[in-house]
């Protein structure tokens, strides 16, 4: 058993002697080195002692040598009760300080076990921390943008004629296509979509009827609010605003789907199995946006007029008669024609951007969402685009 004189008296604290012999500098270490402690550092304490001149000896009593320069620095063990990590901290400061001022340190005196964790631990090379990346130059920043955008634009077109190629293959019966895939998109952008379709339909077409019996009530002519609520829907507003809906909840979500089937290696195994992931997962839903739009875009357009029509009627003396004779009169069957090739080719837009972006998703935790961004984005940018490419064909050839 422990003697309980021992267990009374205080624990000895972590202390440092330094003294001067010839032209070492002698460190001994004595005391408790534990880090819950107080130990003492090795730079701090060396300067201090050094610029004051306490706790240094002129030289050994021993000899008469006069004393040099310091050149090394010698670890020695005193009275040293218990130690850990902190003992060995210290002692890899003085080995940093000596290798500052081109010094030899001599460890040899410690014991056995502390020289042997001090060789492992300068046998571990530091870490380098390599510097910021230097901001480019502004035409540095141009060159790679025009790079990025053309390396973009490449693999948008080989995207584009892959699955040209898919069709193509699906339309001569050389490949099958996933039916129940195309079913579960037609059921998911039919039925699955008609009440956020409704709800902007009729938000569009109120806010058209509207504006309308403003401006024209202050000309008298607010019997013509039935042919800008007619045009404006058939033409222009239903199937643009149809493609923005379904772009934002479609398009996200083919590229969130296909996204995580990237990730979750799920396409390897497509290829690994020899199953082109074109045929079996984008063909499906490019075809299944291709048939539906074009069909919410005629029911879009008739709720549309339905609301344009409530609030023409309730706002003026226009009746519900007078309201549809004058937008037969003034709406003919190409506009509404005109609306529906939009829409058809809006979901070709649509669905290429989703399944362009999920099949190109990375591998990181936040690359699903920044390619349903994307995938929205595109999608939009193009069906605006589109939009007025297909306005300006129109105008130009009187339709």
């Amino acid at each position: 058993m422990p003697d309980p004189r021992s267990l009374m008296r205080p624990p000895n604290p972590a202390s440092v002697e330094l003294r001067l012999q010839g032209d070492a500098l002698v460190a001994t270490v004595s005391g408790r080195w534990e880090l819950d402690g107080t130990a003492p550092r090795f730079a701090p304490l060396v300067d201090a002692a050094l610029s004051a001149g306490e706790a240094l000896n002129a030289a050994d009593a021993s000899t008469d040598a006069p004393r040099g320069p310091i050149s090394r620095i010698e670890f020695n063990e005193g009275a040293l009760d218990a130690w850990d990590s902190s003992l060995l901290v210290f002692l890899r400061q003085g080995q940093a300080y000596g290798e500052t001022h081109h010094w030899d340190v001599d460890t040899t005196a410690l014991p056995e076990r502390i020289t042997t964790l001090l060789a492992l631990a300068s046998v571990v090379p530091e870490r380098i921390v390599e510097s910021a990346t230097p901001v480019p130059a502004f035409i540095a920043r141009i060159g790679q943008g025009g790079i990025a955008a053309w390396d973009s634009t490449r693999a948008a077109l080989t995207f584009v004629g892959e699955v040209a190629q898919g069709f193509a293959r699906l339309f001569t019966g050389r490949t099958r296509m996933q039916w129940r895939a195309f079913w579960v998109v037609v059921q998911s952008n039919s039925s699955g979509a008609l009440p956020i379709v409704t709800l902007i339909a009729i938000l569009v077409g109120v806010i058209i009827a509207f504006l309308g019996v403003v401006v024209l009530e202050r000309f008298g002519a607010s019997y013509y609010v039935s042919y800008l609520v007619g045009y404006g829907m058939l033409r222009e507003m239903g199937a643009l605003m149809t493609g923005i809906i379904m772009a934002g909840r479609t398009g996200a979500g083919f590229a969130a789907e296909l996204g995580s089937m990237k990730i979750t290696e799920e396409l390897d195994a497509y290829a690994t199995l020899g199953i082109a992931p074109v045929d079996h997962l984008v063909l499906p839903r490019v075809l299944g946006l291709f048939v539906m739009l074009p069909l919410l875009v005629v029911y879009a357009d008739v709720v549309g007029i339905v609301g344009g029509m409530f609030v023409a009627t309730s706002s003026s003396a226009v009746t519900p008669t007078q309201f549809l004779t004058g937008m037969r009169d003034a709406v003919s069957l190409s506009d509404a024609v005109l609306g529906v090739v939009k829409a058809t080719l809006f979901g070709g837009i649509i669905g290429f951007a989703g399944c362009f972006h999920g099949l190109r998703t990375g591998t990181d935790a936040s690359a699903v969402g920044r390619s349903a961004t994307s995938a929205v984005v595109l999608g939009i940018t193009l069906i605006i685009l589109c939009n007025a490419v297909v306005d300006w064909l129109a105008a130009s050839w009187h339709i």
